[in-house]
């Protein structure tokens, strides 16, 4: 004999909708366990509404200290005494200092003023009695005989500087002196494209003899004078 089921009592029959529903509630504790949210406990609270207010204290009062009013001026006295002056102060006269024609003129002698000697500086090219080099003393033009002589003395004592021809270093030298009263050289000035050069040209002024000195109305006076040195390379 055959046994055989009732098929209501066949439990695949509902096995697809088991697993939906199964599904639907593992996803809904899934979904639960997402949003489940943990807040940690707080223990703030409002201090103000504790604060007792003391009303009781005894606050300390700042006294002011008053200064003493200033001492009142001295009371000037009712009555004032007027001293008369009793010493006589005398007068002043103040005389005309205008001749009357009554009083004698008297003559005043001439008196002699003497000149003072200015020391000025003449130059060479307007002075009237040029300075006399030594040598030019019978010259007919002492001026032109002066300025042949003093080339002759720079070309006497020219030395070119050997560092100066070393480096390749030429130039004009301007150099400016004074001949004084007594005939010596004084007041060098020199200007110059080196330091070696210019050394040369005071060297060779330098050595310039003493000379008659230079007259002006027949007075000696002090006599400028300019002159180049040129240093130039063979």
């Amino acid at each position: 004999m055959e046994l055989k089921k009732n098929p209501k009592a066949d439990l695949r029959n509902n096995s697809g909708l088991y697993f939906v529903l199964g599904l639907a509630f593992v996803m809904l504790i899934v979904w639960g366990a997402f949003e489940w949210k943990t807040y940690d406990k707080s223990n703030e609270y409002d201090i103000s509404l504790n604060v007792e207010d003391n009303l009781d204290e005894e606050v300390p009062m700042t006294e002011q200290i008053k200064t003493p009013p200033p001492p009142p001026p001295p009371a000037a006295p009712e009555v004032i005494e007027v001293v008369e002056d009793e010493e006589e102060v005398e007068e002043t006269v103040i005389e005309s200092t205008e001749t009357s024609q009554e009083e004698e003129v008297i003559e005043v002698e001439d008196v002699d003023v003497e000149e003072m000697e200015e020391d000025v500086d003449v130059p060479f090219a307007v002075i009237e009695d040029v300075p006399v080099f030594p040598g030019c003393e019978g010259a007919s033009d002492k001026r032109a005989c002066f300025n042949e002589m003093m080339q002759k003395h720079i070309r006497k004592n020219f030395r070119y500087p050997e560092i100066a021809q070393e480096m390749g270093v030429q130039g004009r030298v301007n150099v400016m002196f004074t001949i004084q009263k007594d005939g010596s050289i004084g007041n060098i000035r020199y200007r110059g494209p080196d330091k070696n050069l210019e050394a040369e040209a005071l060297r060779i002024i330098e050595k310039l003899p003493r000379m008659t000195p230079g007259k002006q109305r027949g007075r000696a006076v002090r006599v400028p004078f300019s002159i180049p040195i040129t240093f130039k390379l063979q």
